[in-house]
């Protein structure tokens, strides 16, 4: 029997709980208290930040991050500098030969004679090119994309937001990091890369995967904890 007279102290039938900031549900999406999951997140693990949260295999909810630098301080990463894509110069003519990037590789990997757009062969329009993401072949220039396999937003908000003006232009430019595409499928790809799409096609998917690998391990660009873990899922899963 508690006794509740004066001088007594009053026992506290409630344990004192640590207050939760942030909540991943068992379906492993991280909530903090502006998310309007948060309150109706009744089964879940308590984590002190996002961060951490993140950095535990969480994800954060859909249409939470909307630009590179809230995604950077939601995730924990360094603080990146909004993207600029006139920061990156792409498609240059450095040899002067009025045939761009993008024309040059379609006029060198081309399986058959190509078609220009004019005499002075600066634009090639035709020409049959194999689209190893959806495994066909295209014939008319005008369908296909030069995609860069780690995406130029991707690498900014990866590392490559603190490389000079130079550094990004040679990383915009350079024949390892291009592949002629459908037009469609890289707009489909966006930004993103290889635990957000992957290429229709699933028997290139391991190769392209290793091909990304190989071009940020050049650039030296690095992964965010949550993404290695699913790209080192995948890695595993081509090697079995």
């Amino acid at each position: 029997m508690l006794q509740t007279g004066c001088g007594s102290e009053q026992p506290n039938s409630e344990p004192t709980l640590t207050p939760v900031t942030v909540k991943k549900s068992s379906s492993g999406i991280c909530h903090d208290e502006t998310s309007a999951s948060y309150e109706r997140t009744k089964n879940f693990t308590a984590y002190d930040s996002i961060s951490s949260c993140v950095d535990s295999g969480g994800r954060l909810p859909k249409g939470r991050v909307n630009n590179p630098v809230n995604e950077a301080l939601e995730e924990g990463r360094d603080f990146v500098a909004l993207y600029d894509r006139s920061d990156w110069p792409h498609w240059s003519d450095d040899d002067g030969d009025c045939q761009n990037t993008r024309h040059e590789l379609l006029l060198t990997t081309s399986q058959a004679p190509v078609g220009f757009k004019t005499d002075n062969e600066c634009n090639v329009l035709t020409g049959s090119w194999y689209d190893p993401y959806s495994g066909e072949t295209v014939a008319d220039s005008i369908a296909l994309d030069l995609d860069h396999v780690v995406p130029l937003k991707w690498a900014h908000g990866h590392g490559g937001d603190k490389w000079s003006r130079e550094r990004k232009k040679q990383f915009a430019n350079d024949p390892d990091n291009l592949l002629l595409v459908q037009a469609s499928l890289n707009r489909q790809k966006g930004a993103k890369g290889p635990d957000e799409w992957m290429p229709p096609r699933h028997s290139y998917r391991c190769e392209y995967l290793r091909h990304f690998n190989t071009v940020m391990d050049k650039y030296e660009l690095t992964y965010i904890p949550s993404e290695k873990r699913i790209v080192d899922r995948m890695l595993h899963a081509c090697k079995s």
